[in-house]
């Protein structure tokens, strides 16, 4: 290549960084579309497959076609043969047992973590796992949650696709070794992808993806990222099944001020159901399957086995219930089988999620509001038929307004539910229930990860400490911390005897240092894959298991900067180091709590000079 034109390069690539600043914060949108393509076509295969299982359970073994919306997907099975003739009731009984027991068994031996609603795990990976999600949680959370709702689980595929999405944000941005706060984002935007898809809300599956982490804020800085990601997942998934809203909605309006009394009742219902919804997923989760001491894969074959029995009285509680909410939008329920069905519904979910099987609370939620939305509805027309004129319009307020309130995300909730029904022209009633709605169930939630706002978020630490903590050196600090050689060991120990050591100190990571006072490394005690021969373990020294990735804090540094490696390492104490001239020398360890004590101590001193 010609100088000449290596100097044309050269000018173009500093216009580039210059002008179109393509640093993280402009890859970030080019991860995002990643992470969206890979959630829409996973979602997507998610969709086949778990069709295609609940084709075989309950129509081919149980003889029972659930009911669908007017835009549900829909597969050509016959290459299986036909569905049974007639329903077999005893079949239908033992069938969510099965799903339940293989799912379960599943989430036992594999990943235990998507036992349950995968919205909270997403929550927690969020939160307090530095955004790290296995990427064996993916595939696992995947099949325990077609054989758990395909045979008849009483929950929604949504919430398990959230933590399947959240699973492959945090897969890509491990692959692309990326920072703690980066993984957090791309986890974030793989979450959006899979709502987004699986509701076919593209901004309903972004806001809820920022929303549904606190009760009273946002993520704010992943918010493009998810509006790209969660943009791009429910085109992929709407290339394979068409462009359509899962509801099929007469044309509804709001044209008389009067109604909003009766839309205000039913938000009052909804907040009163919501709190005792929440009530009872507790109830049944720490009081009933909590205390059974049997094996979790049993206790979620127990929960479906109740589902099942349920069923025996209503089928129409089995599954998402997507097709009963479309007969509640069309005028196909009676008042008393609104109710009914909602009460049934609550019951037969904690059933299914509260035992530790795999599904969501997203469908039931919406289930559950839509049946109370119609039940205020068919009673307003009945006695006030010149106001509520569209009685059946209440089915999709209910929907968003319960949803809002059991989840803390009135934004989102509206949001999902105008793009799932296509209802744009309830957006002011849906407002103004949402948000009533949430001001009585402010302090309840289904999700119990979530937290009050960024304050209280382990995530958001670090934002809330640069400023005092920036100020401050270590060198300044560090000759007044007391016991920085007491966790410290040498990489020729034998296993055996720094366990013991950790028992009497109460340490479970550790500084190792070679034979001549040189840093070796960082040992965790919590985090070791080790052979289960114990005579194989006494042979292993420390030499042999050292942690692989780590930055020592230097003396130079800055306090921010030491919480920031403390943070991102996920060691409760880093090795602190001298640069000399042509060496490193050892001095001790910093402490994850020395960085909070001090941080207090500042602001202490802050408070009193004001």
């Amino acid at each position: 290549m010609s100088e000449d034109t290596t100097a044309v390069y050269t000018r173009l690539g500093q216009f580039l960084k210059t002008y179109l600043r393509f640093d993280f914060s402009s890859r970030i949108y080019l991860y995002s579309a990643l992470v969206g393509v890979i959630a829409g076509l996973v979602v997507a295969l998610f969709t086949y497959g778990l069709e295609l299982a609940q084709f075989i359970f309950m129509e081919k073994l149980a003889g029972l076609t659930l009911a669908k919306p007017d835009g549900a997907v829909t597969f050509n099975f016959s290459f299986l043969g036909d569905p049974a003739a007639s329903p077999h009731p005893w079949i239908l009984v033992l069938l969510p047992a099965f799903g339940a027991l293989i799912g379960g068994l599943l989430a036992y031996r594999w990943a235990p973590e998507t036992a349950g609603p995968g919205t909270d795990a997403m929550i927690d990976a969020f939160h307090n796992q530095r955004g790290l999600i296995r990427p064996i949680v993916a595939p696992i959370k995947a099949l325990a949650t077609i054989f758990t709702v395909a045979s008849g689980g009483s929950a929604g595929k949504e919430g398990p696709v959230t933590q399947i999405g959240a699973a492959l944000g945090s897969w890509v941005a491990t692959q692309l070794k990326l920072s703690t706060a980066q993984r957090r984002i791309l986890l974030l935007a793989g979450t959006a992808g899979g709502v987004g898809a699986i509701f076919r809300a593209p901004l309903g599956g972004a806001i809820t993806s920022v929303e549904v982490l606190y009760r009273e804020d946002f993520e704010s800085d992943a918010l493009i990222p998810c509006v790209i990601s969660s943009c791009t997942a429910y085109a992929v998934y709407m290339w394979f099944f068409g462009f359509s809203h899962i509801f099929a909605i007469p044309p509804f309006s709001f044209t008389d001020v009067r109604e909003l009394f009766f839309y205000l009742v039913l938000g009052a219902l909804c907040a009163l159901a919501g709190i005792l919804y929440v009530q009872m997923l507790k109830f049944f989760r720490e009081r009933c399957f909590g205390r059974l001491p049997l094996p979790p894969y049993l206790l979620a074959a127990l929960g479906g086995l109740l589902v099942g029995l349920m069923a025996l009285i209503d089928m129409r509680i089995l599954g998402g219930g997507f097709g009963v909410i479309q007969a509640g939008i069309s005028g196909q329920l009676g008042l008393r089988i609104l109710l009914l069905l909602a009460l049934f519904k609550a019951v037969s979910s904690c059933c299914t999620t509260a035992s530790g099987g795999s599904g969501g609370l997203f469908g039931p939620s919406l289930f559950i509001g839509g049946m109370l939305g119609g039940a205020v509805g068919l009673v307003g027309h009945h006695y006030f038929p010149d106001v509520v004129q569209q009685p059946t319009a209440y089915v999709v307020v209910g929907m968003a307004s319960f949803f809002g309130a059991v989840a803390n995300t009135p934004l989102a909730a509206l949001i999902i539910v105008s793009e799932m029904s296509g209802s744009y022209e309830l957006l002011p009633p849906l407002m103004l229930v949402s948000a009533f709605a949430l001001i009585f169930a402010r302090g309840f939630s289904i999700y119990r990860n979530q937290v009050q706002n960024k304050f209280h978020s382990p995530a958001h630490l670090k934002d809330f400490t640069i400023d005092v903590l920036q100020n401050l050196g270590v060198g300044e600090v560090f000759p007044h911390l007391h016991n920085t050689s007491e966790a410290v060991v040498y990489n020729q120990m034998p296993y055996f005897s720094l366990n013991a050591l950790s028992k009497k100190l109460g340490h479970l990571h550790f500084v190792v240092l070679d034979a001549e006072d040189r840093l070796r490394g960082m040992i965790r005690l919590d985090d070791l894959d080790l052979p289960d021969d114990e005579f194989l373990k006494n042979l292993i020294l420390i030499e042999d298991v050292l942690a692989e990735s780590y930055e020592p804090i230097y003396e130079e540094d800055d306090l921010h900067g030491a919480m920031e490696k403390l943070l991102n390492s996920g060691f409760d104490k880093l090795p602190v180091l001298r640069r000399e001239e042509n060496s490193e020398t050892f001095l001790g360890y910093m402490m994850y709590q020395d960085l909070l004590r001090i941080y207090n101590e500042e602001i202490e001193k802050l408070a009193q000079m004001d």
